[in-house]
Formats: C-alpha cells, structure tokens, sequence
C-alpha cells in the first residue's frame, strides 16, 4: 500500500493494480488530521452560507430543485473554488495531483470540484447508482481519477460512497435517465443495479481518499446516524486535452450550464 513520505504520498503496484482492475482503490492517510482541519475550517464556510454560491450550484442531490434548504438531504456545491479563490492549490489539490499522475500518467489537470455532504438522520440521503460517464460529454480520452475525500470517517450507518467494482470494465455504460423526469427539475441521472452486482461499501477514515474511474458504478446510502455527518470533498483530474475540449462545447460542470449543453452530454446516457 502507498504512504506519505514528507509531505508527498506515493503510490505504489499494489494501488495501481487495484485502480486498474476494480476500478477504484483507497489510499490510507492522504492528509494529516492537521491538514484535514485546515481543509473543513474552509469547508464549513459553504455549509454555514458565509460563502454564497449562485443558483443551482448549491442544490440537494437527494431530490428535485424544488426542496427547500431546511430538507437538504445530500448538501451539493458544486465549483466551490471558483466561489473562493483561496481554496486553489490547497494541500489536497496538490496530493491529488500527485496521485492523478501516479495512477493515470502525465498531463493530468484539475477538471472540477465539489462538495457533497450528508446530515446526520437523514433517511433519504441517497446518492442513486451512477456512472460519472453518464454526466460528460464523451471525448476522445475520458480518463479520470476521481478524488473522495472523507472529511468525517465515512461508515455504511452515515451514508459512505459505495461502489460495484469491475464496472468500469463493461464495454457500454449502463442506462441512466433522470429520476425525476425532466433534467430541468433535477441534474440527477441515475441507473439499475443488474443481477450478479457486487456492492462493496468504501468505509474510510477522516483523511483518505478513494479514487475511482469514471465509468465505474457508484452511489451512497442514507445517513442514518443520529449525530454524525457525512462529508466529502471531490476533485476528478483528466486529460488536459478532455478539459479544454469540455470547456469548447461550453460544459464546465456547474449545475448552472445552460440545459441544451447539458442534454447535449446525452452522448453519455439513456432517457
């Protein structure tokens, strides 16, 4: 298993080959608990409103654009640095970076960022079955590594990232098509569990990661813990070519893209 070394951490075969055939692995104390607090000071100011975030960038993932804030079930921000500045090559965007080129090769560049965070005592709190392919426009190279950063540890009873390991593998995607009819109400696509789907629970503590692939099937449960939160901050890294040829179609994965570029991303999935 890889470790920190300094202020590095580095990967070794043992990490690449579970990313290559299961589609995901888990990396074990990526930040320090000092570097873990630095980083949920930051993130504490999105979910307390200091830092406003425009229109649909700040959503529910749990239901349709319509719930109110008081029933935010899966909290959802999405580009958090791009509505503060300050966040940009913080020390988890670096370890990331460094592990995106470990896993994936050379000329990997930061794609985009979120944070996804569940309360505590929210039975509704689930994150469907999803393949993150089925969200993107499909272009020549898709390679992703997406970064899961558990900022509480992350157990089955508060809801953690679930996933079906070797997915990633299967020749098309799986069907997806939006929960709530129409992707104007809600920016969900989700997809079926099929017979002979092994779902692995990812348990992991304040301080790691998982980093997954992005054609492998995914989802959370519910946090049905009566104290404890479920917080996550995601970075996925690809292509640099790939960036820049989202960013020309004018897909940047705010939730605010106008939805003819977002039903244009249907090259990925099935209404």
């Amino acid at each position: 298993m890889g470790k920190r070394i300094g202020g590095d951490y580095v990967c070794d075969d043992e990490d690449r080959g579970k990313f290559e055939a299961d589609g995901y692995v888990h990396l074990s104390g990526v930040l320090s608990p000092e570097e873990i607090a630095d980083i949920e000071k930051e993130y504490m100011k999105f979910i307390d409103r200091q830092i406003l975030v425009e229109g649909r960038d700040f959503c529910d993932m749990s239901g349709d654009y319509s719930k109110p804030l008081s029933e935010f079930s899966i909290v959802n921000i999405m580009l958090p640095r791009k509505y503060h500045p300050t966040l940009k090559d913080n020390v988890y965007e670096k370890k990331a970076a460094s592990i995106a080129a470990q896993l994936c090769g050379p000329d990997m560049v930061l794609d985009y960022d979120q944070l996804l965070a569940k309360p505590p005592g929210k039975a509704d709190g689930i994150f469907g079955w999803h393949q993150d392919l089925a969200y993107w426009p499909i272009t020549p190279d898709t390679t992703t590594a997406s970064f899961w950063l558990a900022i509480d540890d992350s157990r089955t009873e508060n809801g953690c990232i679930r996933f079906v390991p070797g997915t990633h593998l299967e020749r098309e995607l799986r069907k997806h098509a939006p929960p709530f009819g129409d992707r104007d109400k809600s920016h969900l696509l989700t997809a079926e569990l099929q017979e002979g789907d092994r779902v692995v629970p990812a348990e992991i503590k304040r301080g790691d990661v998982t980093v997954h692939h992005e054609r492998i099937l995914h989802g959370s449960g519910p946090n049905t813990s009566q104290s404890s939160w479920r917080r996550a901050y995601v970075m996925a890294f690809r292509r640099k070519s790939t960036v820049e040829e989202e960013r020309r179609r004018g897909f940047t994965h705010s939730h605010n893209d106008k939805m003819e570029v977002l039903t244009s991303v249907g090259e990925g999935y099935n209404s």
